[in-house]
């Protein structure tokens, strides 16, 4: 994935707790943005750590990127965005990329977005009113005054239906569910525990699994670790991989180094190819249908069902 520069063209405040900041990244002197499928994020050097952001424009020939960024109470890249990051900046960042990316042949387009899940919603909504696809919103806010719902009720106008309470997003999305014409798709964003629903709540409304797209804002929290062995196919070598190390960082200690960037199962960047064993797919990328058939893995967060895992390496 391409690293570049950007410059930090304006920083603005949404909402009165101030807990989101929208980011503009304007290209360097000479140099164009990559263009992007709506839906797509984009992966920031973001002080200690690397972090992947929605972008909110629907990815046209692009002359600024947006970004918005939640401060999080347990630290890390995106606190580091709020405390350190003034206009004028230079950021490093990669990609653009994702998995998230709308259907153009579909009959219809179901969006919902739950917190700041409206992020990636946002551009889907902005592609679809620049190509005239039909669609539909439903958007979950705990505050008054929530980020960037302001520009979303102007792209969707009535279509756009809001919720404030957890189970009325929960209603308002099964009923959704059951009266969609036959081929429409559907897009949620937000917690991963709310996506496990939508995905069983979906099936239960007779929604083949190719139909549901989501996409978490942060990492389900993982059960306990436990120690596996990893068996590499091309030289028969066997790597011991303890409870409290990842994957990747047992075969970075044993010389083997793959690819990375995020290191938090966001990026693909360290996929390798699973030929035996069952692994523990603990990513964002894969869905929960595509799990059970994966051939493939992401060592920086994954880990394994079974005692060994024989990869293609």
């Amino acid at each position: 994935m391409r690293e570049f520069r950007v410059r930090v063209e304006a920083i603005v405040p949404h909402g009165s707790d101030g807990r989101v900041r929208e980011f503009a990244l304007a290209p360097l002197p000479g140099e164009r943005l990559p263009a992007h499928e709506p839906g797509a994020h984009l992966f920031v050097h973001a002080g200690p750590a690397i972090n992947a952001y929605s972008l909110l424009g629907d990815g046209i020939l692009p002359d600024r990127y947006r970004i918005a960024v939640q401060r999080m109470d347990r630290g890390g890249g995106s606190n580091w965005m709020h405390a350190r990051v003034v206009a004028g900046d230079i950021l490093t960042v990669a990609g653009p990329n994702g998995t998230f990316s709308p259907v153009p042949d579909a009959r219809h387009a179901l969006f919902i977005a739950a917190g700041i899940g409206i992020t990636p919603i946002l551009a889907h909504a902005r592609a679809a009113v620049r190509w005239n696809r039909p669609f539909s919103v439903i958007h979950a806010h705990r505050t008054p005054d929530p980020p960037l719902l302001d520009e979303l009720a102007a792209l969707a106008g009535d279509r756009l239906v809001r919720v404030r309470h957890r189970n009325a997003l929960r209603e308002a999305v099964a009923s959704a569910l059951r009266c969609q014409p036959v081929g429409s798709h559907a897009w949620a964003c937000g917690p991963a525990a709310f996506l496990d629903w939508f995905l069983d709540e979906g099936q239960r409304a007779g929604w083949v699994p190719e139909r549901l797209h989501v996409e978490a804002f942060a990492a389900p929290v993982q059960t306990a670790n436990e120690p596996f062995t990893v068996s590499l196919r091309s030289s028969g070598r066997r790597i011991a991989v303890p409870a409290d190390v990842s994957l990747l960082d047992a075969l970075d200690g044993a010389g083997v180094r793959l690819p990375r960037l995020c290191t938090r199962g966001v990026c693909g960047e360290c996929a390798v190819r699973v030929r035996a064993g069952t692994p523990d797919h603990r990513d964002l990328i894969l869905g929960r249908d595509q799990r059970a058939t994966a051939s493939v893995m992401y060592p920086c967060v994954s880990r394994a069902r079974s005692a060994e895992l024989e990869l293609d390496l």
